[in-house]
C-alpha cells in the first residue's frame, strides 16, 4: 500500500528516484528484496525524515542515493541529470555525486580518519584538491557550524560520541555539499548527543539551505522535518508533512511504528477529556506541555 498526501512541492526536484529496486544476495545465493519500485522527488532545501521498521529499506535507500550501492532497477537523478541506474557509472560521475551529496553514517568511528579534529575535517577538502588557504577557511567555518571550534586541536579518540558525530558532520560540511544524508546518525548517541546533532541538522537546513535526508527510527526527530517518508517492506508507504503522517497513528502502528509521545498523549487526552482539541502541529515536549496547560485553562480544568 502506498499513500501520498500530494502536499509536497515536487515541481523542481533536486533528487528524483524512479521505480528504484534493490535486492541483497545472501551466502546461499538467495535474493532478498530491500526496495521495490520506490519513486519520489526531493526539492532543494527540503528537510526529509525517512522512517521505517528494521528491514524496511531505509539504509539501502541512503546508500543508493550516495552511490555506495547501485540499483538493480530504476533511476536516480540529481538536478535533472541521470547519475545512477543498473548500468555501472564511471568514476567521475560517482565522484561528482559525492561532492554534491554527503553522508554521515551511524557510527562516527567508522568515518573519522585522523587523530586530531581539525586534521580530520580537512581530510575531505584535501582529497578534492582544495587550496590550503581555502581548506583552513572551510575547516574553521565547519567547526563553527557544529559548535566544535574550541576542540580543533583535540584528540578525536578522547571525544564523546556526540562530539565525534559533530566532527563527522563538520568533515562533510567542509566539502560544501548541497545535500547531506544522515543514516541513523543519532541512534548510537545519548540524549544530549542526539539533541546536539539535531540542532546541527536544523541549523544546516534552515541557515545554510542544505537539503537534509535524515534516516531515523526516532519519531520526535522526524517531527522536526518538513516532510516524512515512511518505507515498509521496501515500498513507499506514506509521504506527507509530520502533521499529516502523525495524525494517522493506526497506519503507523500497522507497520510497527508509533507516533511521538507528545502526539500520543494529546490524542489520548482528546479521547478522555470532553472538549479537548488536538492541535495541528506540536513539535516537542515543551510545546506539548504548554499547549495542554492552555487547553486545561480554556476548559476550566485544574492541572493539579
Amino acid at each position: 500500500m502506498k499513500e501520498n498526501s500530494g502536499s509536497i512541492d515536487i515541481k523542481t526536484p533536486f533528487i528524483e528516484v524512479r521505480d528504484l529496486a534493490f535486492a541483497y544476495e545472501d551466502a546461499d545465493g538467495r535474493r532478498h528484496e530491500a526496495l521495490r519500485g520506490v519513486s519520489l522527488s526531493i526539492p532543494k532545501g527540503q528537510f526529509v525524515a525517512v522512517l521505517g521498521h528494521n528491514g524496511s529499506g531505509k539504509s539501502t535507500f541512503a546508500k543508493l542515493l550516495n552511490m555506495i550501492l547501485l540499483p538493480d532497477k530504476g533511476e536516480i537523478y540529481v538536478d535533472g541529470e541521470l547519475v545512477s541506474s543498473p548500468v555501472e557509472p564511471d568514476e567521475d560521475t560517482i565522484f561528482a555525486v559525492r561532492r554534491r551529496i554527503g553522508m554521515v553514517h551511524q557510527n562516527p568511528d567508522n568515518q573519522i580518519v585522523a587523530s586530531v579534529v581539525e586534521e580530520d575535517v580537512a581530510f575531505g577538502p584535501e582529497n578534492l584538491g582544495v587550496a590550503p588557504d581555502e581548506i583552513r577557511r572551510r575547516v574553521d567555518a565547519s567547526l563553527d557550524a557544529v559548535g566544535m571550534r574550541e576542540y580543533a586541536l583535540a584528540t578525536t579518540s578522547h571525544l564523546s560520541g556526540g562530539q565525534k558525530q559533530r566532527v563527522a558532520v563538520a568533515g562533510v560540511i567542509a566539502m560544501l555539499p548541497e545535500c547531506i544524508i544522515f543514516d541513523e546518525s543519532t541512534s548510537m548517541l545519548d540524549p544530549s548527543g542526539r539533541r546536539d546533532v539535531m540542532k546541527t541538522i536544523q541549523y544546516l537546513n534552515r541557515e545554510r539551505g542544505i537539503t537534509i535526508i535524515h534516516i531515523t527510527h526516532d519519531m520526535s526527530e522526524a517531527a522536526l522535518a518538513d516532510r516524512v517518508v515512511v518505507l515498509s517492506d521496501g515500498e513507499l508507504y506514506l509521504d506527507g508533512t509530520p502533521d499529516e503522517i502523525f495524525s494517522r497513528p493506526d497506519k503507523l502502528r500497522a507497520v510497527a511504528l508509533d507516533v511521538p509521545q507528545s502526539v500520543s498523549l494529546l490524542h489520548e487526552l482528546a479521547r478522555s477529556v470532553e472538549g479537548f482539541r488536538v492541535p495541528d502541529c506540536i513539535k516537542d515536549a515543551e510545546e506539548c506541555a504548554e499547549y495542554i496547560s492552555m487547553e486545561f485553562d480554556r476548559l476550566g480544568i485544574s492541572a493539579r
